[in-house]
């Protein structure tokens, strides 16, 4: 390789590799310079500091051996004394560095080949850097593409400046595509890499769903109909939730189209994927009703802090509730982000009956009444012996049946068993070894205590060291399913807020903090009880 024998050669070759590759010329020609001072070093040896420099203008190619102006010379490659460097520049000084001009070469074949990988590789690092300076902004965007070819299911997509990859995983479910098909698709990531594609796509994504509709429906690119969630049963079946932020535009039916042309071009684009289109509903019952489509709701129970609800159906409507392998439900859960517990009408009334007969089973032993009194407390709404204990006696006496005197008895039976049962949980928290002193902590009962000395929280210390989610447990919910971690105080009505708060005041009586630190934290707002509530 001359490199000598054409100046405008090397700009020629460094315009069209930029052109190509979409890339600032400037890079081009530091790489072929960074190529040929490395096939130099192959003729003046390895250790040679040897520098090509070519002109951005006339293409001229200088060759030079730089040398480090040192006190005592080691290395006579890359090194000079200052004795000798002051004969060449009588300014020098020692860290300067002397530049020699070499005379050009004709490189071996080994040395251009070698030249010409150094030159492909800087090209391709910063073809590399410019895609990802690109398309790093355009994450959740769609893109069309072409495929390019196909590794493993793998697909690689060409995107005119960049070339992107689709995941097996990614591609909807029997869909195959060939060298040459046209393909529109979602970035979901862009990432640097040390090879392969950096651009990653997906036709699977919630959100690909929802930019097509962006594309479809103009209220959606104008933000007058906003998509606020979307749950996708890949190549089957999805839920999208949507809102109006005019009151003139109804959101499904501008989702819908005129005789369906808009929402038939996502599915048709979705390979025939079903699409329930929701209004969305700042109540989360209405909501959750809206999302069960198209199954009927009778009624629904929330436990809004576990996020948790009771949807129950007309016994004929279970099926189309749950939809096929439990599909219709597990959409609806992941579009409202709540846990769905579906029942029939028949199971929640078996549920009820086998409720009220615990609860007049529970009166009867720890009253020592008979059955009678015990269902006409339960049918009263009597949950426990503790709320008995606590009414007003005139309220117990205005049961049809009962007279004060017979309110005055069963209030004292109440609190006589009561008292019976602190004596119990008392000696089992003694002998659990849990400590007088977390008694004094605000909210905490006898039967906490026993569930302390069970999970080894034994002293106030021990307390004021645990996290909310030691004493109440949390959920992690990941693609629609929920791993639920108990707590120690698992299975009593206690909100995140009262165990913060529990263990704050814990910490103020272990000395950690002071009362003047706790009152200055925000306080918190209690979590609402469970309700019950029946769709319009």
């Amino acid at each position: 390789m001359a490199v000598s024998a054409n100046r405008l050669e090397l700009l020629q070759i460094a315009d069209a590799v930029a052109r190509e590759k979409s890339i600032d010329r400037t890079i081009v020609i530091t790489a072929m310079e960074d190529a040929i001072a490395k096939a130099a070093r192959s003729r003046y040896g390895a250790e040679t500091d040897v520098h090509a420099e070519i002109n951005n203008k006339t293409g001229e190619l200088r060759l030079s051996r730089h040398m480090l102006v040192v006190d005592t010379v080691e290395n006579p490659s890359n090194q000079i004394s200052m004795d000798e460097a002051r004969k060449r520049n009588p300014a020098a000084q020692l860290g300067d560095t002397i530049a020699d001009t070499l005379p050009l070469l004709e490189y071996s074949r080994i040395a251009a080949q070698s030249a010409k990988q150094v030159i492909v590789q800087k090209v391709r690092e910063a073809e590399r850097d410019r895609q990802y300076v690109e398309y790093k902004d355009r994450i959740g965007d769609i893109v069309n593409g072409i495929v390019k070819r196909v590794e493993y299911g793998n697909v690689v997509v060409d995107l005119g400046r960049g070339e992107a990859i689709i995941r097996r995983d990614e591609m909807l479910p029997r869909e195959t595509m060939r060298n040459g098909d046209r393909v529109r698709a979602f970035i979901y990531d862009v990432r640097r890499e040390p090879r392969g594609p950096q651009i990653f796509l997906s036709r699977t994504h919630p959100q690909f769903m929802a930019k097509l509709f962006a594309q479809e429906v103009p209220e959606i690119y104008d933000g007058i109909v906003e998509v606020k969630a979307v749950a996708r049963d890949p190549g089957s079946r999805a839920k999208i939730a949507v809102i109006s932020r005019d009151s003139s535009v109804d959101p499904v039916g501008a989702c819908v189209g005129m005789r369906g042309s808009r929402v038939q071009a996502v599915v048709n684009e979705l390979q025939g994927e079903k699409i329930d289109i929701i209004p969305w509903s700042q109540d989360i019952a209405t909501f959750v009703v809206n999302a069960l489509a198209p199954a009927e709701v009778a009624k629904v129970v929330l436990d809004e802090d576990r996020e948790r609800i009771e949807v129950v159906v007309p016994d004929a409507q279970l099926s189309l509730a749950i939809g096929r392998r439990g599909q219709n439900v597990r959409l609806a859960s992941q579009l409202t982000g709540w846990d769905i517990d579906i029942l029939t009408e028949q199971e929640e009334s078996e549920r009820r009956q086998a409720e009220f007969q615990n609860r007049t089973k529970v009166f009867m032993e720890a009253l020592d009444v008979d059955e009678v009194v015990g269902q006409l407390l339960a049918s009263e709404g009597f949950g426990s012996v503790e709320e008995l204990a606590v009414v007003d006696e005139k309220e117990l006496a205005s049961i049809e049946g009962f007279d004060e005197d017979t309110a005055r008895e069963l209030q004292t039976r109440a609190k006589e068993y009561l008292g019976k049962i602190e004596s119990e949980l008392d000696a089992k928290r003694l002998e659990l070894g849990v400590e007088d002193a977390i008694k004094d902590v605000p909210g905490v009962t006898t039967a906490m205590l026993v569930k302390f000395g069970e999970g080894g929280v034994k002293s106030v210390e021990d307390l004021a060291g645990c996290a909310t989610d030691d004493l109440v447990g949390w959920t992690e919910r990941k693609d629609g399913e929920s791993k639920r971690e108990p707590g120690i105080l698992d299975g009593y009505e206690i909100s995140r807020e009262d165990a913060e708060a529990m263990i704050m005041q814990a910490r103020v009586k272990a000395g950690w903090i002071t009362e003047a630190d706790l009152a200055a934290q925000p306080a918190a707002e209690a979590a609402p009880a469970e309700t019950e509530a029946t769709p319009a």
